[in-house]
């Protein structure tokens, strides 16, 4: 792969810190660039999978972890990373956080501005909104954080890189305005850093066989090069023009709103986004080189989500195409054959779901509500390229991401649990979520009633690999 989109390392020892961890699609990018992680992650299924795949985690709530455990953290951590829940921010969710956007604005100026931080957690619990929607601002509160905290003499993170769905992008762009002009440090210094413009992009740009919008925050330190975005490598999908065939990404392409705009008017020539069909099919995997048997094409996916507000209206697209964004609920999308008959099997399995993802085929899913998992997943692929752009870091090929994931051995596990829950290394410790609040969606605030049995109902339902009726 071509390393366009980097520029020369500048942090020697690189080591992220990843806020709303998830089941590791930032982790395992940075693993695939050779840079440690440390994730914080609320949800005790998605723990599962980061212990199962060897991933160092505090199983925690970010929220806590920043006002009480600060301290704790590894001196070392330099760069910070993070997806705070999209649920209330995405047009799939029930838009609390878009709604309340300009009060959240407003905590960003406050914050940077020095203001009390109780009375704007108070404010915060006040706000008529999700109450997942203020963890937004938890990346910002860490960065500030970082600044004044003794055991890290002052020390700010290097590089920061945040993503989310296009409805927070006003938001970025503010966060973006705050550092560049300065974060506040110890004895009124402003610690300023340089921002790339801040953009939605395409994973399928990326080679990710999904069409799937995120939009990106890079900030790098002020001492260092202005960050820029990572440089597309394939087509953007257009569901108007479903064909492959090719055009060069130019100024005049990139002004269209196609794809990344190129580096001082060069024209690049890329390659046709991936289809389903071609990750689906059977290949090698594993350290092993077991075979992952695959589907037989054709093949059409109908989406669990109607289109035009029309919930009937499902949407279609078949194995030559890419697929629709993979959501928490990506097993209750029906794959068919051509002549309508149903495919075998007539789901996604989680495995075809996180392949989608672009995790390993043989990434160790683990624990429950494994559709969610996968759906709140960043696609390591696409976090490849954005992570590497970010440190100037050189890519890997793609084929990496298929050789094979090798799963903690149990002495491993018993020791990643031991540090993610503070306990005997089996079970949950008195810092982890209470164990009422663990069935809830990964990263997200605890649900009560109804919602609450049915994740329940899922976390022992979802534990084979195939998908069955999904996660509530």
């Amino acid at each position: 792969m071509a390393s366009l989109d980097t520029d020369a390392p500048f942090l020697e020892h690189p080591h992220i810190l990843d806020l709303f961890a998830g089941p590791g699609g930032l982790d395992v990018a940075a693993r695939m660039i050779g840079v440690e992680t440390l994730g914080i992650e609320w949800d005790r299924n998605a723990c599962e999978t980061r212990y199962e795949a060897g991933l160092r985690t505090w199983h925690a709530d970010v929220s806590a972890v920043r006002r009480e455990r600060f301290h704790e953290l590894p001196k070392d951590l330099n760069v910070l990373v993070g997806g705070p829940p999209c649920q209330t921010y995405s047009v799939a969710g029930n838009g609390a956080g878009r709604k309340a956007l300009k009060e959240v604005e407003g905590f960003v100026r406050a914050l940077v501005n020095g203001d009390d931080d109780e009375l704007i957690d108070k404010q915060l619990e006040e706000l008529d909104a999700d109450p997942r929607t203020p963890l937004v601002l938890e990346p910002l509160r860490y960065a500030i954080k970082a600044l004044t905290c003794p055991n890290r003499e002052g020390r700010a993170f290097d590089v920061i890189v945040l993503e989310q769905v296009p409805g927070v992008k006003a938001l970025w762009d503010v966060y973006a305005d705050v550092l560049r002009a300065g974060l506040p440090g110890k004895d009124g210094e402003r610690v300023g850093y340089n921002v790339a413009k801040v953009r939605t992009l395409h994973t399928e740009a990326y080679g990710v066989p999904q069409t799937r919008r995120r939009t990106i925050l890079m900030a790098r330190l002020a001492d260092y090069a202005v960050p820029r975005l990572p440089m597309p490598t394939h087509h953007t999908y257009d569901p108007r023009f479903p064909g492959r065939g090719g055009f060069e990404c130019t100024e005049n392409t990139a002004a269209a709103g196609q794809i990344a705009p190129p580096l001082g008017g060069m024209e690049l020539s890329l390659k046709p986004w991936v289809s389903m069909g071609e990750v689906l099919k059977a290949q090698e995997d594993g350290i092993d080189g077991d075979r992952f048997e695959g589907r037989d094409t054709p093949f059409e996916i109908v989406s669990n989500y109607g289109s035009g507000g029309d919930p009937k209206n499902r949407g279609v697209r078949t194995h030559r195409q890419p697929a629709f964004t993979v959501t928490g609920k990506v097993s209750r999308n029906a794959v068919f054959r051509e002549d309508g008959r149903p495919h075998s099997p007539n789901r996604l399995t989680i495995r075809e779901a996180g392949i989608l993802q672009t995790f390993p085929p043989d990434y160790p899913w683990s624990g429950g509500d494994r559709s969610q998992q996968v759906g709140n997943a960043v696609p390591p692929l696409f976090g490849m390229h954005v992570l590497a752009t970010a440190l100037g870091l050189p890519l890997p090929p793609e084929e990496k991401l298929r050789e094979g994931w090798r799963k903690a051995t149990d002495e491993e596990r018993r020791i990643l649990r031991k540090e993610g829950c503070k306990d005997d290394g089996e079970t949950c410790g008195p810092n982890c979520p209470q164990p009422e609040d663990q069935a809830s969606t990964a990263s997200a605030r605890p649900r009560t009633g109804a919602s609450v049995k049915s994740s329940e109902k899922y976390s022992t339902s979802t534990l084979t690999d195939v998908g069955g009726a999904g996660s509530s």
